[in-house]
């Protein structure tokens, strides 16, 4: 298969409209395992996600036109799984299972489209809200996120002629090569690409996903992206995100099944899935509140994902309280994902080397670090921290309170209530980058 020549693919980007999503399979592995458990067990409810730009200085609305927005967002509404991808689905082996996708949902999923969005410019950034029925406005998030991020840097290249192209993308090859270099260094390395939501583009990821395949071999175990694991014959990797914990606490008809919630998830999650995927992602309301109150059964799942605080500190946490509830941390697995870079993956391996098993999510800072590639000054193609939660649940505020402030989601009166029912301790802030 040729290489495609990005640059001159970038250059060319004058059809009428060139989809940036060109598949509902180009999304998260997560999306799907989560939306397996949403359909079967909550099908229901209902929940609105909404578009949030944590760096409010960068204007958005002033740097992608509306129309064309609009465009893109109307083409993703017009897919459906093909058969090949569906054939994909219920064939393949994902986590050592050759079913984990059950036909009836399968069947359901082969006439699922994205539903309605609702899209108005404010103050500089865009309004961007899916309502409906959570089975359906979950599976908005994915490619709304990689629809915005690829728009923005394509302004961000528009005035650019191809040798100017060509420079900035040849300074992003190195640029990435140098990391995988430094990673070949570490034996026995687990890492995976994270990189689809933010991803400078489609085009860009799946680059960086075939040079890590060759520059790393063994040791880069898959993607998140689920058509790229398809098409480059890779593990798709993903287990379940905040959004869970958070629905789950805001439909709660009182307090004791808000807080009690996060362990609900657990629960329903282990109804459908085992082995592997029972990894636990502790910070939805704060990782020491979650510890505190947790069940002893929690302590017997495969591994934590610690999301939102620092790599040690966070991990670090999580070892101690596994040798509190008399778990050898040495069989049990972290799974590294918030904000990573070569330096944070080295010296999180180095710390923990021989201690626990390790697995690191490479994202934004893998599919989107073209900082000082432009042969001039380019702020807009530097990464954003551009996310989409839930905001509501059946008509109720949803919030998440994270390890760290400055991620926390929601109404502020909600947090506040939030914060009152599992406590403050052990959130920290710090500066939120991608």
């Amino acid at each position: 298969m040729p290489k495609t020549d990005i640059a001159r693919r970038v250059y060319n980007h004058t059809w009428k409209l060139d989809p940036i999503v060109r598949s509902l399979l180009d999304t998260d592995f997560y999306k799907l395992l989560m939306l397996q458990m949403i359909w079967g067990l909550y099908p229901k409810v209902d929940a609105t996600f909404s578009l949030i730009n944590r760096k409010r200085s960068v204007h958005l609305s002033e740097e992608i036109d509306e129309g064309e927005l609009r465009a893109h967002l109307d083409h993703a509404r017009g897919l459906r799984f093909s058969k090949k991808e569906m054939i994909w689905l219920a064939g393949n082996s994902f986590y050592g299972s050759k079913q984990i996708f059950a036909p009836e949902f399968l069947r359901w999923l082969a006439d699922f489209s994205l539903p309605e969005y609702e899209l108005e410019r404010r103050d500089g950034q865009y309004e961007l809200h899916f309502h409906g029925r959570w089975i359906e406005t979950t599976m908005w998030e994915i490619p709304a996120l990689a629809i915005i991020n690829e728009l923005r840097s394509r302004g961000a290249l528009r005035n650019y002629g191809p040798f100017t192209l060509d420079v900035t993308y040849a300074r992003a090859k190195a640029k990435m090569w140098e990391k995988v270099e430094r990673l070949k260094k570490l034996p026995n390395l687990r890492i995976s690409d994270f990189g689809t939501r933010r991803r400078h583009s489609f085009l860009w990821q799946r680059w960086c996903v075939e040079a890590l395949k060759e520059g790393l071999g063994d040791n880069f175990t898959g993607t998140s992206n689920v058509l790229l694991a398809m098409d480059n014959d890779l593990e798709a990797l993903g287990t379940n995100a905040h959004e869970l914990p958070m629905v789950l606490a805001a439909i709660a008809p009182n307090e004791v099944a808000l807080k009690a919630a996060q362990y609900q998830v657990l629960e329903d999650w282990k109804s459908n899935y085992g082995g592997n995927l029972l990894i636990v992602l502790p910070d939805s309301f704060g990782t020491e509140a979650f510890l505190r109150e947790a069940p002893d059964w929690v302590a017997d799942w495969t591994g934590f994902r610690p999301d939102s605080a620092p790599a040690i500190e966070g991990g670090e946490k999580i070892i101690q309280w596994w040798k509190s509830k008399g778990r050898d941390p040495r069989e049990k697995l972290l799974i590294f994902s918030d904000g990573l870079d070569v330096d944070m993956i080295e010296e999180a391996y180095h710390h923990f080397a021989g201690r626990v098993r390790m697995a690191f999510g490479w994202g934004t800072n893998l599919t989107n670090d073209f900082v000082d590639c432009s042969p001039f000054v380019n702020h807009r193609l530097d990464a954003i921290s551009l996310v989409c939660k839930v905001s509501s649940a059946n008509g109720h505020p949803a919030v998440k309170l994270s390890d760290n402030p400055e991620k926390a989601t929601g109404d502020a009166k909600e947090i506040a209530r939030y914060l009152k029912i599992f406590g403050n301790k052990g959130r920290v802030a710090h500066e939120v980058v991608v």
